[in-house]
């Protein structure tokens, strides 16, 4: 399928290129063309004659890549706002694992596809995500048009090894939309078997590895108790950074942590919207960028969040450096777009969904700037970070097909259907 995006403004986050005003030509999954109206009045005959399926004028709107959600559980919209004002501790022994238990792959697959219609609506074209039964979190995203990478899961509870290995292999190969990265949900929930057991898949794949790193205090010190070292570097002398990978919040990183993590070449994903929930605390994103660490962002689930609105994680990490470090220049908003378009691929690994440029995927959004809090537009980047909002998404598209456009979705389901299946099946779990 042919299709031509005119008429707008494009920011394609390449490095040293600014905004400009061009179009954007997509063919089947990938883009194809990516030009300022100059170089396509310039070439004029000379491009290509090509019958277009679909134009769409995009009104003097700006293009972008989509933001990409580093961290998240989907299955846990379930949980949204029924598990609130609880200390972390509790709210995972009392209010979340009790319930998980009562899950059915089923259940997860409703209520991944409600996520779904959250991240769309957010401007988020991919996600990683970390929950129970990831076949079933690979069938809703390949059924709705999501890309997601598959995060392992492995605690002494959920999962093993074996089966992480026998996901890896299977998932990497499910669909295109879907990809698969080996982890463990964190220190504190595995044994030193078990995460010696991981590592060994870890070396045999030569393949990068991720994990809940240093959230609270209580788990780096509980940590240092156990091994007589903090969580990054014990994970770090059994092996399992050798090939990179990635850590989800790391609030409470000491300095000889971040120097590990930037040789490991390991990316951290701040969350900052669920640590402030959670009285986790504000992890040092200026400090980590200094460090030359690729920073990502991410929502979490719905339960630690509640909402999945990248928007506002943007204007929390920007905010929350400034309060953290004292010093409102601490965290530029052109740092944060990059954390939430390139650093989330990186972290990611989907190095052909970073940019729009020819040959990456088409995964793109469209910003409406005809809303009054985009203008006027002094800087058009510092807009979408401090007083943008979903309402300003006027369209997402994943892969060359349009998922959410002007309030409508295109996922293979109706909202109506699916709110309809996850309150009945909330209504049973939580009675």
């Amino acid at each position: 399928m042919n299709i031509r995006l005119y008429n707008a403004r494009i920011l394609t986050m390449e490095e040293g290129r600014d905004l400009f005003r061009g179009e954007i030509w997509i063919k089947n999954d990938r883009i194809a063309y990516v030009g300022a109206i100059e170089e396509i009045e310039e070439e004029g005959p000379g491009l290509p004659h090509i019958k277009w399926d679909y134009e769409l004028d995009c009104e003097n709107n700006l293009l972008m890549p989509g933001f990409k959600n580093a961290h998240t559980h989907s299955g846990m919209t379930f949980l949204r706002s029924y598990a609130d004002d609880l200390p972390l501790s509790e709210w995972l022994t009392k209010k979340v694992f009790p319930y998980e238990e009562k899950l059915s792959t089923g259940d997860i697959y409703e209520f991944t596809r409600l996520a779904i219609m959250e991240y769309v609506t957010s401007g988020i074209t991919s996600i990683f995500d970390m929950y129970l039964s990831p076949d079933a979190i690979a069938e809703a995203c390949r059924d709705t048009g999501m890309r997601c990478v598959l995060c392992g899961n492995v605690n002494d509870h959920t999962s093993s090894p074996e089966k992480m290995a026998d996901e890896y292999e299977r998932l990497n190969s499910f669909n295109p939309l879907i990809t698969y990265r080996l982890g463990i949900h964190a220190e504190y929930t595995c044994s030193k078997e078990l995460i010696d057991s991981v590592c060994s898949v870890v070396h045999r794949y030569k393949a990068p590895f991720y994990c809940h790193l240093s959230e609270t205090r209580d788990e780096v010190e509980d940590c240092r108790k156990r091994y007589g070292l903090t969580p990054a570097r014990y994970l770090d002398e059994v092996g399992l950074f050798e090939y990179g990978g990635g850590v989800f919040h790391g609030v409470h990183l000491t300095e000889e942590e971040m120097d590990i993590l930037a040789m490991r070449d390991v990316s951290v994903i701040t969350n900052p919207g669920s640590n402030l929930k959670l009285a986790s605390g504000i992890a040092p994103v200026a400090k980590l960028a200094e460090k030359g660490i690729n920073l990502a962002i991410g929502t979490d689930g719905a339960a630690s969040n509640n909402a999945l609105d990248m928007f506002r994680e943007m204007y929390l990490v920007s905010t929350l450096s400034k309060i953290r470090e004292n010093d409102a220049a601490s965290f530029d908003a052109t740092k944060v777009i990059k954390m939430a378009t390139w650093g989330g691929a990186q972290a990611m690994g989907l190095r052909d969904a970073n940019v729009l440029a020819t040959g990456k995927y088409a995964d793109i959004i469209m910003i409406d700037m005809h809303q009054p809090n985009m203008q006027p537009e002094n800087n058009i980047v510092k807009n979408i970070v401090y007083s943008g909002s979903k309402k300003n998404v006027k369209m997402t598209m994943i892969g060359g097909k349009i998922l959410y456009a002007e309030g409508r979705y295109n996922i293979g389901e109706s909202p109506e259907r699916i709110y309809e299946n996850c309150n009945r099946i909330a209504e049973r779990i939580l009675a």
